[in-house]
Formats: C-alpha cells, sequence, structure tokens
C-alpha cells in the first residue's frame, strides 16, 4: 500500500546559477562523492545533479522527519535510479516496513523526481 508520494522540480537554470555562483560549496554541500563523481562523469552533469536535487527534495516531502542532504543520495542499480539512506533513516524504513521508490527524469529546462513510499507485507 502506498503511504506517501514526494515530487519536486527543479529548473535547470537555478540549478546552474547557484553552481556556478559557489561550485565547490555547492555540490560538498548537497551530494555525496558518490553522486558528484556520478554526474561529473557525462559529458552534461547538470540535468543530473539536478534530478538528484529534486530526488532528495522529493524524499523530504513525504518523509516525517527532516534530514540533511546527504543523508539521503542516489546510487544507480544497473539501469534504474535508488535511493540510499544513512543507517538512521534506513533503520527507521525498516522499522516502519517502508520500501522507496524513485523516478527521476529531464528536460531541456527542467529535472524532476517521484518518491513512493510503499509499506511492504512486512509492515
Amino acid at each position: 500500500m502506498i503511504v506517501a508520494v514526494g515530487l519536486d522540480i527543479v529548473e535547470l537554470a537555478r540549478i546552474k546559477k547557484i553552481w556556478q555562483r559557489y561550485p565547490k560549496r555547492f555540490l560538498s554541500r548537497h551530494f555525496t562523492l558518490e553522486e558528484i563523481s556520478s554526474c561529473c562523469e557525462k559529458a552534461d552533469p547538470l540535468p543530473s545533479i539536478a534530478a538528484r536535487f529534486a530526488a532528495k527534495e522529493a524524499f523530504q516531502k513525504c518523509w516525517p522527519e527532516p534530514h540533511g542532504w546527504q543523508d539521503v543520495w542516489v546510487v544507480r542499480k544497473g539501469t534504474k535510479p535508488k535511493l540510499a539512506f544513512t543507517e538512521t533513516i534506513q533503520r527507521a524504513l525498516d522499522q516502519r516496513g517502508l520500501a522507496v521508490h524513485v523516478s527521476l527524469t529531464h528536460s531541456r529546462n527542467h529535472a524532476a523526481a517521484v518518491v513512493i513510499l510503499e509499506e511492504t507485507q512486512g509492515g
């Protein structure tokens, strides 16, 4: 059963402006080293950076407690993105019997993410 849905959309121009103004600070504050490395391998890292930013925002919209930017991050499992969490958040998810699903997308001007919290059979 779906427990919560979070959606976030960001303008690429807004993320680019912040990133250009504070390049190291923006990346190190909002993303893990793994995320930075993965995104910066691409010819144009901006859409990937923006989609990850949106994923973190989307998760916060459906998670009941506040968390830091690096407490949630996007990893790739094959071709699909997946959210990973600090031990504290992962433990809370497990205790509540929740699975997390994420979908990322981007266009020429925007990036977006949807996060779904689903109650598993054990929860």
